[in-house]
């Protein structure tokens, strides 16, 4: 039913019989139940605004989107429902507005919205009846993007990996050769030449040392591996992990309260790699701890479909614009950091169909939790809401 005759109808209901106006009443809500029923079976989150912005229908999906619930919301302004968006600078009745957001509450997404005026015709102008805002989730094709650029991102270092070890790998085996053979030549010096070229001679071992283990790291960082798993106790991996930098924990004054899980069930990892990771995430936690010592907590808990393992320092945490790249290589807020440790262990951690999420604040710490999924995941029933009846037939119930 167009709305030109609706308004033409409106102006001359005077002159209209009782009866015909039943007829159309009657059909203007079967057709109004019939778009509120589409619009209830749509994902997309629909909101229907009258000219100055005030909310006049709220779908379900649209409620959970944002959070808000749709009969105290009508009448409503859609700037005061909905934050972020504001009906001042987004209605235009000549145009149509589509943008991204990102809200926050009640979970964290990715939207884009689209804001369509909807015209009308009276005794031939046209007139705004309203507005109608559609609005997607896109957080997941937003993170599916984010993982292409990644993935692109470690393709490119791939193909340079090859060049790497070539090109800087044998020039520091061959370097570090010579420098052994000066070594000897050395130790037949005078006790005074010793000392003056032992000095430069240490220096320059060190930095060979210092630049063939950047080349393993940044090799073992982007070279695809396969873990070999065996079935293994994430708390036995940790406890070995802390044994071996017990010693430098000790010296630095830290201290390590551990929360772990009374029991967890075997896990299919390599052993080795997640030592690694962990040895990582422990270096990180201390030493972002003040020179005069601090505390370190590890947490672990188990679901039916996880076991998650959560190390949090109180040290001096990483800045908001830090935190954009913590993932990049040779980002690092360290002097001697070569930037490439989280990036080993997120790929440590995903090889194992885990995930890393990192949570800090500058000044107030800094929390890493890594989850690695259960091999054994329990099966749960879920409850009905309707009680389950299972008719026989008497026929097949007698011979049972």
């Amino acid at each position: 039913m167009k709305s030109g005759f609706l308004d033409k109808l409106i102006a001359r209901l005077d002159q209209v019989e009782p009866g015909e106006v039943q007829r159309l009443v009657m059909r203007l809500v079967r057709e109004k139940g019939f778009l509120e029923s589409v619009f209830e079976a749509l994902q997309e989150g629909v909101l229907i605004l009258d000219p100055e912005g005030q909310i006049t229908y709220v779908n379900q999906a649209a409620s959970r989107i944002f959070g808000i619930d749709p009969a105290k919301s009508i009448g409503q302004s859609l700037s005061t429902t909905v934050r972020g968006l504001e009906w001042n600078k987004l209605a235009d009745p000549g145009r149509i507005v589509s943008r991204d957001m990102e809200i926050l509450y009640p979970e964290s997404r990715f939207l884009n919205f689209y804001l369509s005026p909807m015209q009308g015709e009276v005794e031939n102008d046209d007139h705004t009846l309203g507005y109608v805002l559609l609005v997607r989730d896109i957080t997941r094709s937003r993170i599916q993007a984010e993982e292409n650029v990644e993935s692109e991102k470690l393709n490119v270092l791939t193909l340079l990996a090859a060049g790497v070890a070539h090109e800087i790998g044998n020039p520091l085996n061959s370097l570090g050769i010579h420098l052994q053979l000066l070594e000897r030549k050395i130790k037949k010096l005078s006790a005074k030449d010793q000392k003056d070229l032992g000095h430069h001679l240490e220096t320059a071992q060190g930095e060979i040392r210092r630049l063939d283990t950047i080349l393993k790291q940044f090799l073992q960082a982007i070279r695809p591996t396969h873990p070999e798993r065996e079935s293994l106790h994430l708390h036995d991996l940790l406890r070995d992990t802390l044994n071996l930098l017990a010693p430098e924990l000790e010296e630095r004054k830290v201290r390590i309260s551990l929360d772990l899980a009374e029991t967890t069930p075997l896990l299919q990892l390599d052993g080795s790699q997640i030592k690694q990771a962990l040895y990582n995430l422990l270096k990180n936690a201390f030493q972002a701890l003040p020179a005069s010592g601090g505390q370190i907590d590890i947490l672990s808990r188990v679901s039916d479909y996880e076991v998650t393992l959560t190390i949090r320092d109180h040290g001096s945490g990483i800045s908001p614009e830090a935190m954009g790249s913590i993932f990049e290589p040779y980002s690092s807020s360290k002097k001697s950091g070569t930037g490439l440790g989280l990036l080993i262990v997120r790929r440590i951690v995903r090889e194992h169909g885990g995930e890393i999420e990192i949570d800090s604040k500058a000044g107030d710490g800094t929390t890493v939790t890594i989850s690695i999924p259960r091999q054994d995941k329990n099966v749960r029933l879920l409850e009905s809401t309707e009680p389950s009846v299972i008719e026989l037939d008497p026929v097949s119930e007698a011979r049972t």
